[in-house]
């Protein structure tokens, strides 16, 4: 198919990663290792300054001495304008995979199908994945040591984040999360986790790029993958306190920062600031 048509335009189908090509991939970045954390970031072509930020702050896969970590930044391809810059950045990073389904809003779900897809083709046996976006300020630290470090041996069917129960599909043209009841019949979703930053056990990835197989494509990302937990009877657990995962913007102190897991709506120059503050006012809360 040229990649102009591969935007999925008929809501009926289902769909899966199978039917997107890679046009980068890492296949070798578990070969001789198995990760405890792979950080699957999504992004655009565009966002080359946020990649930057990330690449050395919170998405070092150094942050935690002796935890192997593996950062991957999830993109499809431009409608305009070449590939170029995009494999320039990869080739000296090696920290990007790309398919080629138009990077759209209405496709971000299969750009979290690739990085699950990765997951489960390449580096099943990583301990856990982090799935979240450019501009979330995540801190790996306290996400490691914390939460992910304490639950040993690391458990199987685990996945948690900001928990979102109960809610409904929003009908109204006007909204982002707008769903016509053509893509989206039921008039509730089950549990799912936002997907400003959720958390999976590295055995989940295959289960969800299983279920994708059965589950009709809809483009709301976070609420697709709680369909895909739904199918399998997965539960989601609920994180240890509700101020971990945060879905807006949580205002900047070091002692707020130390204590949460994300923060949203993150400007590119902020993950440097807040980051480098915290490693320096790390023991004054």
């Amino acid at each position: 198919i040229p990649a102009e048509n591969k935007e999925i335009g008929n809501k009926t189908r289902s769909t899966s990663t199978w039917s997107f090509k890679f046009i980068i991939n890492e296949k070798e970045k578990c070969k001789d290792k198995t990760p405890f954390l792979i950080l699957l970031i999504a992004t655009t072509a565009a966002e080359i300054q946020h990649r930057s930020s990330i690449r050395k702050t919170w998405g070092n896969e150094s942050v935690v001495p002796g935890v192997g970590i593996v950062r991957l930044f999830m993109l499809g391809i431009e409608s305009k304008g070449s590939n170029d810059k995009i494999l320039r950045e990869s080739e000296q990073y090696h920290d990007i995979i790309q398919q080629d389904f138009l990077d759209t809003y209405h496709n971000l779900t299969l750009k979290t199908l690739m990085g699950m897809n990765w997951v489960a083709s390449y580096c099943s046996s990583a301990s856990f994945v982090m799935k979240t976006d450019s501009d979330v300020f995540v801190n790996t630290i306290y996400l490691i040591e914390k939460l992910l470090r304490p639950l040993s041996p690391p458990p199987q069917n685990y996945f948690t984040g900001c928990l979102m129960k109960g809610h409904k599909p929003i009908r109204n043209k006007g909204s982002k999360w707008y769903i016509s009841q053509e893509e989206y019949p039921g008039d509730k979703y089950p549990p799912f986790c936002s997907g400003t930053g959720y958390i999976l056990s590295g055995d989940l990835a295959s289960k969800i790029v299983n279920a994708s197989l059965m589950m009709k494509y809809i483009h709301l990302e976070d609420v697709y993958v709680g369909l895909c937990l739904n199918a399998k009877g997965i539960q989601i657990v609920p994180p240890p306190s509700h101020s971990l995962f945060n879905i807006y913007k949580v205002p900047f102190s070091p002692c707020r920062y130390n204590k949460i897991i994300t923060s949203h709506h993150i400007q590119r120059n902020e993950h440097i600031i807040y980051w480098e503050t915290l490693q320096k006012n790390h023991h004054e809360c």
